[in-house]
């Protein structure tokens, strides 16, 4: 017998349009859905399991999600194309209008997993990236691996490892692990040591301040998601800590660089000179110019 999933699974107004197809390995259990959500339909799904959901077709204008059931709760967002669910979140689901779509269900055992990723990352990666929730919109190549392991369920053409390996390559695409092996894991529910290094990269390059719908694209989550996830990481807001990275690069120019206190403005993205010296005296008590004087005296 292989691995069978124990998720709890309540959904009003959501219908199967065919047969559901499921094959049960030795470390997960696949399973294809073909449905129907009339609008105002509604879903809750958790497991103790880690799983992966990819959508064959678009759902984010019909289908909301959430990890809070409350309908006024600011983390209600639209579901993405490919999601990866750690053990124990819960979502709940709402349909705003009435639609058929199709997805790939797969419920992953833990260790097995992680049998599989730790000699690809080492177990400290392999763990971390197991906690950390990921939605993705643009599925690219990843939407033809689950084709072709949905249709493994159904009609097998090869041995069980063969689908086995598709699941392996479409959790690594999906959860992105850190490329620093040295760095240690966040804490659970956090932004982990790879994607704060992505975003300060993102920053540096782009020189202006970022909206959160950008910086959550950049790491590959929902931008609900990000800002709990970047709150609980950071301890502030991505604005506050964008603010502050901004004066740090701001920083480096009037050591630095040769340019006058307007064109650093310019630089960083502020407005003109007074906004960079309103910012600044804020952060640091001074004036950016006095600030210049103080450093290269002390130097």
């Amino acid at each position: 017998m292989g691995f069978m999933h124990s998720m709890t699974c309540q959904t009003d107004g959501i219908h199967s349009t065919a047969p559901v197809r499921w094959r049960s390995f030795d470390g997960m259990c696949a399973v294809h859905w073909e449905a129907r959500g009339e609008a105002g339909a509604r879903g809750y799904y958790r497991s103790p399991d880690p799983r992966i959901m990819l959508f064959f077709n678009e759902v984010s204008h019909c289908i909301a999600m959430s990890e809070q059931k409350a309908a006024a709760s600011p983390g209600w967002r639209p579901m993405l194309r490919a999601l990866f669910v750690p053990s124990g979140i819960p979502i709940w689901t709402q349909f705003k209008a009435r639609h058929e779509f199709s997805h790939l269900d797969l419920h992953l055992r833990r260790d097995w997993l992680l049998e599989r990723l730790t000699p690809m990352m080492g177990e400290a990666t392999a763990e971390e990236a197991l906690r950390q929730p990921v939605e993705l919109q643009d599925v690219g190549a990843l939407a033809t691996i689950a084709t072709t392991l949905a249709s493994e369920i159904g009609a097998p053409s090869r041995g069980p490892r063969f689908a086995e390996s598709l699941a392996i390559a479409l959790i690594t695409g999906l959860i992105d692990p850190p490329q620093q092996a040295h760095l240690q894991p966040s804490a659970q529910g956090g932004l982990t040591p790879s994607q704060m290094h992505r975003l300060r990269k993102l920053i540096g390059e782009q020189k202006r301040r970022m909206t959160n719908l950008e910086l959550s694209q950049a790491v590959g989550l929902s931008e609900g998601w990000f800002c709990h996830a970047f709150k609980k990481t950071t301890g502030k807001t991505p604005l506050q800590w964008q603010q502050e990275l901004r004066i740090s690069m701001v920083k480096e120019s009037l050591l630095m660089d040769d340019l006058t206190i307007a064109e650093i403005a310019l630089r960083h993205d502020f407005s003109d000179q007074g906004h960079l010296t309103r910012v600044f005296r804020r952060c640091e008590g001074t004036t950016p110019s006095a600030w210049r004087r103080a450093a290269k005296t002390r130097g």
